[in-house]
């Protein structure tokens, strides 16, 4: 009975289909007092009966236009929206394949005029943001923001939730104008759903103080903002959701919003032990940990968006709650805030096989290593933007961290030489625990003068960072050969690292031409202070305590880095063109005190230029091509320069170096985008490159005999790296229904490398090229269908005789598919191959990794009921291979393995109309 109401659907869509006749609609767009051609007005077709959109494009550089469909509609409503002009409309009857409607002029009209049709044009381009219109565009019944962004022309979101518009990355994204959970883009576009969202906005990221100085933002980075209806700026939303599965798997989350017009008020809470985030919903994506922008931290921690989950790689069991707060205090302040706590645990065992290469010989070096890790933390973040009158703004944004984790480690690695001789031998097991306390405050006052574009800024960054630690270490090193050698250690070390960062930066701008020319005058402070202390004391036996003090492995050290950079910037900033150039002088102080060793004490002063430069163009609306030039200068880090010899790792010791110089780098980006609205297709290009002159780089010698390493840091000139970046999409669209878009891209890095090699240096120049294509079939409400292709061709090339050059190949494939047939039921699929044939014999080459999801809506689509299977043929492995100048290192740990889950989500609802809350009790949406 299913299979014949799926095939009677299937019919019924495709009889409906037959009806429909294709239709080409042409025409121009002038200026009726001037009769000048009006590029980017929005021209569009609606249906009679219920005012859907049926299509939609972007008027060009002529004013041309042109509409092409299929509709089984008699009659449709043709209608021109451009800001600043009365809008146009007019019934035309589709009889005819293709039909020229004319010249059409549009006179200007005033703030009344606009009212009649601005809401309704799918897409508005205004200056410099772009504007859709949410109900013009079409997605699934229970749509959340990520869905509804996928539908929208330019929009892309990879498999980890990252967002790109036009090429080009979205980092920020805000709800009426404010952040909504921080800087975390995925609890928004996870979470919030279409039906309240009235229009999405695409600007370049600017701060607070750049939109208000009317300053031009990051043109490489996108801000969303999302704004909610009018009526349902009052009442409670949320979603509530729980599941549990085999092998001991769960998760529950859900999310309360109270939304009171300028108040906002969201409460989350979330756990699972499935290696997500939390705030899934049972989504597919999120709760197989392949959603959000997701990063592995050197503490054994997780991010997403930047915020801490704790945890580490291997099996994360994590709980979490938040809140976030935003209102507006009288009529010149607002302010917004958001707490979160997190807990979690995590559990990995990792094994490697490393072949490291030298001048003259080789040796091997096996690796296993198990980790326990438990990590609490607490994070609150406030802001206020203060406005006292239309020319005076404070900003300030004070921030706080407390976290306290505990982490069981071991690990026992063994090295063999060419032979296959185990020549040296270790073991180590450790206890740490430490507490973490961060505080930081950004503080932005800035004054416009007159209309012209002055303004006076004064922004003051501050940052306390204060961690404690306590590790108790246990280790074995064995040295084998004529000299034999055993080092035994058992000991105690008491840690304390603090910093304090202060930033300071003065501004005005002075307008040479109104508006458009300005110069800029501009003073920069900054001064970090790092203290390191690490007290280790070893075992006595006599008192059964911690209590001899061992000074060589022990460190006590002050690091002040001072800055004093004088600068200033000549900007211009037109209709299509703008461009900035800034020249500043850089006075630099580098100062390292070894408290315990006053020998090695140190004071450098370094003096360079530093220049900051880009120029954008604009085509037109729909394409712009953007290029960067930066000269800057890094110094080396503390562990670098320091003069002392660290011990601290039996098998490799460490000697800093106090010549080193900054590393003085060029770098150079160059990119063009464009989306073409009447042909529905995209093209995005970049290329950069950076050379990089006197760059810090580890020099290391291995003992020939004990294979044992003394590394130290030297200078060298001539690295450097090239990308090229491309991809290109069309959308082709097959008839109301159903769509194809093509996505072909490629990507491309060639670098050199300069470094050491038991004192012989050399040279390795890597080329990497990754093509990929995909095709995406999309039937609405019926199928998706999306396989894609991905390759890396990978070549190592080395300037001496004792390396062999060395090339690898890589393999992606995969499958995502949706089905919504029959009715109210969803079923999922995102399948993927990797083939690597460079792994070692005894790690796995190829893989196949399966999830599956199948969801049914229930209670009126309030609620749903899904059945997901993680890793359905039991292969998910994350067997790696990682090539570098002088090492090939294949490596494996523990991964989530196949388990089936069970979970019921539902949804809640009661915004009301106008700012009034709805009496009759909590309705939901359709």
């Amino acid at each position: 009975m299913r299979k014949l109401l799926f095939f009677a659907t299937l019919l019924c869509v495709s009889f409906s289909f037959s009806q429909s006749k294709d239709f080409k609609v042409t025409g121009k767009l002038v200026d009726a007092e001037d009769q000048y051609p009006m590029e980017a007005a929005t021209v569009f077709l609606q249906r009679v009966k219920d005012s859907s959109l049926v299509t939609y494009t972007i008027s060009d550089k002529d004013g041309m236009f042109t509409l092409e469909e299929s509709t089984s509609d008699e009659y449709l409503n043709f209608f021109v929206s451009y800001i600043g002009y009365k809008s146009y409309s007019k019934k035309i009857k589709m009889d005819k394949e293709a039909q020229d409607i004319g010249t059409i002029a549009l006179d200007i009209s005033n703030a009344l005029d606009e009212i009649v049709l601005k809401s309704t044009a799918p897409v508005t381009i205004k200056k410099d943001t772009l504007e859709f219109n949410v109900k013009s565009f079409k997605t699934k019944k229970d749509a959340n923001v990520e869905d509804l962004l996928k539908e929208l022309p330019g929009v892309e979101i990879d498999e980890e939730g990252k967002i790109k518009v036009n090429g080009k990355e979205v980092n920020k994204i805000l709800v009426n104008g404010k952040p909504f959970f921080g800087n975390d883009p995925s609890i928004t576009t996870k979470n919030l759903t279409k039906d309240i969202i009235e229009k999405i906005q695409i600007v370049d990221t600017k701060t607070k103080a750049e939109a208000f100085s009317g300053e031009a933002g990051d043109k490489e980075n996108k801000t969303i903002n999302l704004t909610i209806k009018e009526e349902n700026n009052k009442g409670v939303f949320g979603r509530v959701s729980a599941g549990g599965g085999t092998d001991e798997r769960y998760e529950f989350a859900g999310m309360v919003n109270i939304f009171d017009n300028d108040q906002r008020i969201s409460v989350l809470a979330g756990g699972n032990n499935t290696n997500s985030p939390g705030f899934s919903f049972g989504e597919i994506s999120k709760m197989f940990g392949r959603g959000g922008s997701t990063s592995w931290n050197s503490n054994g921690s997780f991010s997403i968006g930047g915020r801490s989950f704790g945890g580490g790689a291997g099996i994360t069991t994590s709980q979490n709650t938040g809140l976030n707060y935003a209102d507006k205090i009288g009529e010149k302040t607002e302010v917004s805030g958001d707490y979160f706590y997190s807990s979690s645990n995590s559990v990995n065992e990792s094994s490697s096989q490393r072949e490291t290469i030298l001048s003259d010989s080789r040796f091997f070096t096996n690796s296993s290593s198990n980790s326990d890790n438990d990590t609490d933390s607490h994070t609150a973040n406030l802001d206020f933007e203060i406005e006292t009158d239309s020319t005076f703004q404070i900003n300030i944004a004070p921030s706080f961290n407390y976290s306290k984790s505990r982490t069981l480690y071991n690990s026992s690695d063994e090295t063999l030489d060419e032979d296959r001789v185990l020549t040296n031998q270790s073991a180590v097991n450790s206890n740490v625990e430490s507490v973490g306390r961060d505080f930081s405050n950004e503080l932005s006052v800035t004054k416009r003068f007159g209309s012209k574009g002055a303004f006076l800024r004064f922004e003051l960054e501050n940052s306390i960072n204060k961690n404690e630690s306590d590790d108790f270490l246990s280790s074995n090193t064995e040295v084998f050969g004529s000299s034999p050698e055993t080092i035994n250690r058992n000991q105690f070390t008491d840690g304390e690292k603090n910093s304090n960062g202060l930033n300071a930066e003065l501004t005005y701008r002075l307008p040479l031409v109104d508006k458009k020319l300005f110069l800029n005058f501009e003073y920069e402070y900054a001064r970090d202070k790092d203290e390191d202390r690490e007290s280790t004391y070893d075992f006595n036996t006599t008192s059964q305590e911690y209590s001899d003090f061992n000074t060589e492995l022990s460190t006590d050290f002050e690091y002040t880095d001072s800055r004093s950079i004088p600068g200033v910037a000549l900007s211009y900033r037109g209709e299509k063109f703008s461009s900035r150039f800034k020249l500043s002088y850089n006075m630099r102080t580098l100062k390292n005190q070894d408290l315990l060793r006053p020998e090695f004490n140190v004071e450098r002063d370094f003096n360079n230029m530093q220049i900051s430069s880009y120029v954008n163009y604009r085509f037109s609306p729909k394409s712009s091509i953007y290029a960067n030039y930066r000269l800057s200068n890094d110094p080396p880090a503390l562990k670098q320069l320091q003069a002392f010899t660290d011990v601290s790792n039996p098998l490799n010791t460490i000697v800093g170096n106090s010549n080193l110089e900054p590393a003085k780098s060029h770098s150079v980006y160059i990119g063009y985008n464009g989306f073409d609205w009447q042909k529905k297709t995209g093209l995005y290009v970049n290329a950069n490159a950076e050379i990089t002159n006197n760059q810090v780089i580890s020099k290391t010698t291995v003992d020939a005999e004990t294979l044992k390493r003394i590394t130290t840091y030297e200078n060298v000139d001539g690295n450097y790296n090239v990308g090229l970046y491309g991809r290109y999409s069309k959308d082709f669209k097959l008839d109301s229904i159903r769509k194809i878009k093509f996505k072909a891209g490629a990507w491309t890095n060639l670098s050199k490398n300069i470094n050491f090699n038991n004192d012989v240096q050399y040279a390795s120049n890597v080329t990497s090229v990754t093509p990929n294509i995909g095709v995406d079939f999309i039937w609405d409400k019926v199928l998706e269908f999306k396989p894609y292709y991905r390759i890396t061709f990978t070549k190592n090339k080395y300037d001496i005789e004792a390396f062999e050059d060395r090339n690898f190949t890589s393999h992606d494939a995969g499958i995502r598919t949706a089905t919504f047939l029959p009715k109210k039921l969803e079923w999922r699929n995102d399948i993927s191959f990797n083939y690597n044939p460079n792994i070692a014999d005894s790690f796995q080459k190829t893989a196949w990794f399966w999830n599956s999801t199948l969801a049914y809506s229930v209670l009126k689509d309030q609620g749903t009921v899904t059945l997901k299977v993680y890793d359905l043929l039991n292969q998910n492995t994350n067997a790696r291979r990682i090539a570098t100048q002088d090492y090939i290192q294949d490596s494996q740990s523990t991964v989530l393995e196949q388990y089936f889950m069970l979970s019921f989500s539902w949804k809640f609802n009661s915004l009301g109309s106008k700012g009034e809350s709805k009496d009759n009790g909590m309705y939901f949406f359709d």
